[in-house]
């Protein structure tokens, strides 16, 4: 049983950090190519879908990782599985702290009410969530290590 919690834990962050890593290297680069205001859009509209699912996979895999640290403790690789879920617990308080703000404004705008700073709001965000991505990149290769 623990040998499926430790996998299924595993693909739910792995399959977590390839979402991120696609937003960081596919979806916004397409994104900031296209003009200003479809660009500003698809940010919005991106916003308002990944920000309805995201809290739930990052808290879920923070969940998965205590019962996986608990259910393992006595197992080979429990520090590597406990260092993961402190960078997954960072990855959250990073979100709420500094990128879910940004992404409430935002999600909101549109090219009448959008503020003059939105371009400099964005790229704070990116900023961010290059931190956060890689963050979450050292837990899933944390876990990966611990299931060897």
């Amino acid at each position: 049983m623990l040998n499926a919690l430790e996998v299924f834990t595993t693909v739910v962050v792995g399959l977590m950090v390839g979402v991120e890593f696609s937003v960081l290297f596919v979806i916004n680069p397409i994104l900031n190519a296209l003009p200003e205001d479809s660009g500003q859009l698809g940010h919005a509209h991106g916003g308002r879908m990944l920000g309805a699912v995201m809290p739930f996979w990052y808290i879920g895999s923070v969940a998965l990782v205590v019962v996986w640290t608990v259910a393992g403790r006595h197992h080979d690789g429990a520090g590597l599985v406990i260092t993961a879920g402190a960078l997954l617990v960072l990855s959250v308080v990073m979100s709420i702290l500094l990128l879910v703000p940004i992404n409430n404004r935002n999600k909101k705008w549109t090219p009448e009410n959008r503020p003059a700073d939105w371009k400099e709001q964005l790229h704070r965000w990116e900023r961010w969530h290059h931190v956060r991505v890689a963050v979450i990149m050292a837990a899933f290769a944390l876990l990966v290590t611990a299931l060897t």
